[in-house]
């Protein structure tokens, strides 16, 4: 009691003290005991006081003691109402990832589903695609299938009725063709075919305005065929709707488990 009392009587007769709580009242609690203890403790280390004798030792440990004490205790309080009050929060997504984690049984269906599936499949979170790579006779066959909207630009991405596709055919002498597909669950459908020659890269501003091929449904209907042949051979066909839609869906519980695990870090931390 007459360490709060004199505690109070000093605290209010020295300016530096004033000076620090009129500075620091509008800042966080922490910020504001934090910057009081230094100045009490600037004080009591003064070899001058308002009676003009430094505090003796033993009256200056015990002062700074309880002071430190009384931070310590609210300082806790204010980081456990905090915590507690992030607690459902934190419940709720622990909630989210153990039910997503739950219903993950893609695993088994897509193993059933490969059987015949040519491609190597290269799959990197936060992508709304993946990538489809083979070689067949020589040719390296390259594919980018879109599997998710992430960013809301195609909501029709999400419905898992169709895949858009871009396919290319490299020879090794550096030509290649590059079709624009999309992958239904009876067909493939082409939109565009292009052939692309060793000479021409994409960085160069003439390919820009260079003819890209007649409108795929303008085709002879014989050409048409022989095409969808060619693709078929190399493994583009409607068979791979089947694992495109399983695997489609696997992606989309990873993606949103990534997210909700990172969420959940982040209220954690």
């Amino acid at each position: 009691m007459a360490i709060t009392t004199i505690l109070r009587r000093s605290i209010s007769s020295l300016s530096p003290l004033a000076v620090v709580r009129h500075t620091v009242e509008r800042r966080n609690h922490h910020q504001y005991y934090s910057a009081l203890f230094t100045a009490l403790y600037q004080y009591c280390s003064s070899s001058s006081t308002l009676s003009h004798k430094p505090y003796p030792r033993p009256f200056a440990s015990t002062l700074l003691l309880h002071f430190y004490s009384s931070f310590s205790s609210s300082s806790s309080s204010a980081e456990k109402e905090t915590s507690n009050a992030d607690d459902p929060l934190v419940h709720a997504v622990k909630s989210n990832i153990k039910s997503v984690e739950e219903s993950a049984d893609h695993e088994a269906k897509l193993e059933e589903l490969s059987d015949g599936f040519p491609f190597k499949i290269v799959d990197k979170p936060g992508k709304e695609y993946i990538l489809l790579r083979r070689v067949y006779q020589g040719e390296l066959i390259k594919a980018r299938v879109f599997l998710l909207d992430l960013n809301g630009k195609n909501h029709k991405c999400n419905d898992f009725r169709t895949f858009p596709m871009t396919v290319r055919v490299l020879k090794e002498n550096g030509t290649s063709l590059r079709f624009r597909c999309k992958v239904f669950v009876n067909e493939i459908t082409i939109r565009l075919l292009q052939v692309k020659n060793s000479e021409t890269s994409s960085e160069d501003p003439h390919s820009i305005h260079a003819y890209k091929g007649p409108d795929f449904k303008e085709m002879n209907v014989n050409l048409r065929n022989a095409i969808h042949k060619y693709l078929e051979i190399r493994g583009i066909k409607p068979s791979i709707y089947n694992f495109l839609h399983e695997y489609a869906w696997k992606k989309k519980n990873e993606e949103r488990l990534y997210w909700l695990k990172n969420f959940k870090n982040f209220v954690e931390s």
